[in-house]
């Protein structure tokens, strides 16, 4: 029998090139899943937003604004003027800035600010304004706040308080600018790239609170100190 031997030695050259490619699949299948997931993440954080402002649905003891936006302080001191509060922090205030020179902003609101605002100026960011929010509440003996501040704003602020202080009920009062109502945000390439920064950050908030809350606490807060830092109101300050 003639048995013809093979010396050809079998194709090895498409080996590779099969765990390439699957590795290349789950690549671009990771990154479909994780831009899908940022998707819908961003299309939960746009439905939290409000494009109107509505009163608060209760009374609080006491109401907070965070500084940063158009509007804030002189939405905050108009709840407060109608009673809906019986005392208003001002946090993340510049160092240099007093009761006076809020008061501009807020025309006929000086009496009112001198007898029932206190001023923050120690807080940098909304984790310090929740750090310091809580010491001012826990201060006053308050356990529930309304929280003034912009709508896009507003979901990471109540996920740092909600940490900060979950002792403490917050109502939450979204300020919506005059430009939010009058134009589409999608239309605005200013306002896309804040709300896409706003909601890394918001996503950013949401991980480490979540990882504190099971005592991974990646960046414990250096801001708490055993003595609070001094607020003066434009009373103390007059003394």
């Amino acid at each position: 029998m003639d048995q013809r031997v093979d010396h050809n030695p079998p194709d090895t050259a498409a080996a590779p090139a099969r765990p390439r490619g699957l590795v290349r699949a789950l690549i671009v299948a990771g990154l479909a899943i994780t831009f899908f997931g940022a998707a819908i993440g961003f299309v939960g954080f746009l439905s939290q937003l409000r494009v109107a402002e509505l009163k608060p649905s209760s009374n609080a003891d006491g109401i907070v604004v965070l500084t940063g936006g158009s509007s804030r302080v002189s939405d905050a001191v108009e709840l407060l003027a109608k009673g809906y509060g019986k005392r208003l922090l001002i946090s993340g205030v510049h160092p240099t800035n007093s009761v006076s020179d809020i008061s501009r902003s807020v025309p006929d609101s000086q009496a009112l600010l001198d007898c029932c605002a206190d001023l923050d100026r120690s807080a940098v960011n909304t984790r310090s304004n929740a750090a310091e929010t809580r010491r001012w509440a826990h201060e006053r003996g308050f356990h529930s706040l309304i929280v003034v501040t912009s709508n896009y704003h507003m979901p990471r602020a109540i996920v740092e308080m909600s940490h900060a202080m979950p002792d403490i009920d917050l109502i939450p009062f979204a300020v919506v600018s005059d430009k939010w109502r009058d134009e589409p945000w999608w239309t605005n390439g200013m306002a896309m790239r804040l709300l896409l920064s706003e909601y890394v950050k918001y996503v950013a908030a949401e991980v480490r609170v979540r990882l504190a809350d099971i005592g991974l606490d990646l960046l414990p807060e250096t801001s708490d100190r055993a003595v609070p830092p001094s607020r003066k109101t434009a009373k103390a300050a007059a003394s």
